[in-house]
């Protein structure tokens, strides 16, 4: 046995800054010498934009806010630096000095000598101008590729980290539920378990640089009526468990996520931010998490503004606190002087306080925030000379070749090929018409949390930072012997039919016609896709499908490209083209992985990670339906979608053999054991994705038909096979029962092994058997597939 040695203080420093005693115990030094008003200071956050000029931040006022004094406010100390780089266009560079600079104020305002947290966004990579546009999330789910995910994820924490951001507002871990939501984009999929193993592969990638995480949004924001952005979330207890809660638990116990953003969503009339069962009673006292909990910005506010659950700023804070949240953002409003107010009258306790303070000072800790080291001036900015900001001005690289390589990877991963009749890859043509609103538009390739699309379209006289080259170009210096002729046809929504004459003209005149469709990134109404951008249904914006109709009038083969944010029902066109190519907002190198699967160059290996209807109006539905929510003789409206999700076409051909299981029966608590053997039966290399898919026929609550409990990526040359081999836990057959336990049930499974939600190759019949078993957050996740 080890003695305990108690560790003694090192002489002349405070308590809360020696690094040699225990960070409990350095906490709650610190909180027992801080004043209510130091404390509360801790819990908010400050939005405020770097300085391209290399000077301090300035506060950024937004139009659901009051200016913010930062004099009056710093003496007290500072929780967070909201969006120093993500809010104006600034060299990184200068960005970075003006970020340390106002650091240095800030720990020398207060006489604690404590920094803030800086967070930006990162939803598909860094939010700032000039770094890297990775693809969107929901190129991240088409991937089914967590490990490249993981090496993406890491990348852009180490550019965050070196210009002094410690925290990012991602990933977003919301399962889609009705792809007529704007925020579908941001979304990895609609499966909670490709969710979960892609989000989580994230956080881990980004926390390994140093940057904490921020799971979004705890939870239901995707599950809102009608899927519009904000409204309530109409869901049982049990859809929340099984659905909508398991990519969180993935990434906190697997993860070891550090921070959590709540939804603005409310679930049964109780607001995410007023849940204390949801962040407090399941989030730490069940899954052990202890980080931070968030706001989404304006969230608190939005319970006495929009919610109307709390009289005044005082209630909203109180309520808020109580149920477990810790951090203001984006900017101070209930946390600050209403607060204050209601603690000194006795209407909320100061232990809730102290109780939240405690975990943000934790996590300050953990960021060497309180170290008596600390230095305020930034990996980037090392040797540089801070004195002369105009020469650092493009010393800062945050577009680096290995990140756009990287960007260009994933990209060309998430490329899903729907349908071909073998016109792709395409063979030295002579003449291609290129047409549609995306086939010349740079920023076709971003989504709406991109810097040139969130911040850029505000500063329109300001270089996009980054090169987007557009499809014309990639499709040019792909094809370099080709005549390429554009046209635009239509705009994305501003449906002006008078180009498409003139489009199909081109056509005719081709051997072979691109078209280019799909949305514009935006926010609030100025896009098709993004935050506040909802669809009515699932039909192409504007004018686009009378495009596209009339192209398939030519005669001449049709390609479709669709860049877009959401899945669209296309119509036709699903038989008429000879091809379609779905790409979800690919990112910067985008354009080039798309021209490589148009050329061949590129062997299509993307999974849908969401559905593509057949019909625009079947909203909202998914793979993961019962039985009822499938086409059926008691409804004239038939879901079945027009691509199935995990679908995907590929130029070789696979086929999967020779299928064993170890044993068909084990317990409730055992595991199945199969193996299968996938050979690339055709002329080139190629990725087949293998994916397992748990049938359970009767349970003793409605199941989905199938749900996915595991995937792997298998890279074959021509006429290599491998044997693989599956494990399959009992647990992951488990659902939360009719007394809100989860359980695994005994009786009969299917296993299927599959190319898609809607083809499976290889099924196992498997059984549990015993009693049933009751299983908790310690249950096993994952069903795995491994080289045998």
């Amino acid at each position: 046995m080890t003695a305990n040695v108690a560790v003694e203080p090192t002489p002349e420093i405070p308590l809360w800054n020696d690094p040699a005693l225990p960070v409990t115990t350095r906490v709650d030094a610190l909180i027992d010498a801080m004043t209510l008003q130091e404390k509360t200071a801790q819990l908010y956050g400050v939005w405020a934009g770097a300085s391209d000029e290399g000077g301090e931040v300035a506060p950024h006022q937004h139009d659901m806010e009051e200016a913010v004094d930062l004099e009056a406010l710093l003496p007290n100390g500072l929780g967070q630096l909201t969006r120093p780089f993500g809010t104006v266009p600034v060299d990184p560079a200068v960005g970075a000095l003006s970020l340390a600079r106002t650091q240095a104020r800030i720990a020398s305002a207060n006489r604690f000598g404590i920094p803030a947290v800086a967070h930006d966004e990162c939803l598909a990579g860094f939010a700032a101008w000039g770094a890297t546009a990775y693809p969107v999330p929901l190129s991240w789910g088409a991937t089914f590729d967590p490990e490249t995910v993981r090496r993406m994820a890491a990348a852009i924490g180490r550019d965050m980290r070196s210009v002094g951001v410690h925290q990012g507002l991602a990933p977003v871990l919301d399962v889609v539920r009705d792809a007529r939501w704007g925020r579908v984009e941001e979304t990895i999929g609609e499966d909670p378990y490709l969710v979960g193993t892609i989000g989580t592969a994230y956080v881990r990638g980004l926390q390994s640089a140093g940057v904490v995480a921020t799971l979004k949004h705890f939870v239901g924001y995707s599950a809102s009526r009608a899927g519009r952005n904000l409204a309530p979330a109409s869901m049982g207890a049990r859809e929340r468990a099984d659905v909508l809660l398991p990519p969180f638990e993935m990434a906190v116990r697997e993860g070891g996520a550090h921070s959590v953003m709540h939804a603005y969503t409310d679930t049964d009339g109780i607001p995410a931010a007023a849940d204390g069962q949801l962040l407090t009673g399941l989030l730490r006292d069940t899954w052990g998490f202890d980080g931070t909990v968030v706001a989404d910005y304006f969230g608190i506010a939005f319970l006495k503004t929009l919610h109307g659950i709390a009289a005044d700023w005082a209630d909203a804070a109180g309520t808020a606190l109580a149920a477990g949240v810790d951090v203001e953002l984006p900017s101070v409003k209930t946390f600050g002087d209403p607060l204050v107010r209601a603690v000194t009258q006795g209407r909320v306790p100061e232990r809730l306080i102290d109780r939240a303070l405690r975990h943000v000072l934790l996590q300050k800790a953990a960021l060497g925030l309180l170290d008596p080291d600390w230095n305020a001036v930034p990996a980037a900015l090392d040797g540089a000379d801070l004195d002369d900001p105009a020469a650092l001005r493009g010393k800062v690289d945050l577009d680096r070749p290995e990140n756009r390589q990287l960007a260009r990877e994933i990209a060309e991963k998430a490329v899903v090929l729907l349908s071909n009749d073998g016109t792709l890859p395409l063979t030295r043509p002579r003449r291609i018409a290129l047409i549609g609103p995306n086939a010349a538009e740079p920023t076709a390739v971003l989504g709406c949390y991109s810097f040139p699309q969130h911040i850029g379209v505000r500063h329109p006289g300001t270089p996009l930072g980054i090169e987007l080259p557009t499809l014309r170009d990639t499709l040019a210096a792909e094809f370099p012997d080709a005549e390429i002729t554009v046209a635009r046809g239509t705009g994305i929504d501003d449906g002006d039919v008078s180009g498409i004459r003139e489009a199909a003209r081109a056509a005719r005149r081709a051997d072979i016609a691109v078209v280019a469709l799909g949305d514009r990134a935006g926010l609030f109404g100025r896009g098709t896709s993004g935050e506040g951008c909802d669809a009515e249904a699932l039909v192409l914006p504007g004018a686009q499908q009378h495009l596209l109709d009339a192209l398939l009038e030519t005669g001449t083969p049709v390609v479709t490209v669709l860049l877009a944010g959401r899945p669209y029902a296309v119509g036709r066109a699903v038989d008429a083209s000879a091809a379609i190519v779905q790409s979800f907002f690919p990112g910067e190198e985008g354009t080039h992985a798309i021209a490589g699967v148009l050329s061949g160059r590129v062997n299509p290996s993307g999974r849908l990670p969401v559905s593509v209807p057949r019909l625009p109006g079947s909203q909202p539905t998914t793979y993961l339906g019962a039985r009822l929510a499938h086409a059926s003789a008691v409804s004239n409206i038939d879901p079945t979608p027009a691509f199935a999700f995990g679908h995907g076409l590929s130029y070789t051909r696979f086929d999967w053999t020779d299928l064993t299981v170890d044993v068909h029966e084990t317990p409730t608590d055992g595991e199945f054991t199969l193996a299968l053997t996938v050979r690339n039966t055709g002329e080139r290399p190629g990725t087949e994705v293998v994916q397992l898919y748990l049938h359970d026929p009767v349970a003793s609550v409605v199941q989905p038909v199938q749900r996915l409990v595991g995937y792997t990526r298998v890279d074959l040359e021509p006429g290599e096979a491998r044997r693989l081999r599956a494990t399959v836990p009992a647990d992951v057959a488990s659902f939360t029962g009719r007394d809100g336990r989860r359980v695994v049930e005994p009786g009969e499974l299917e296993l299927r092994l599959a190319a898609s939600s809607a083809d499976t190759r290889l099924t196992a019949r498997v059984t549990l058997t015993g009693a049933a078993h009751h299983v908790d957050h310690t249950r096993r996740l994952h069903a795995t597939i491994e080289r045998d």
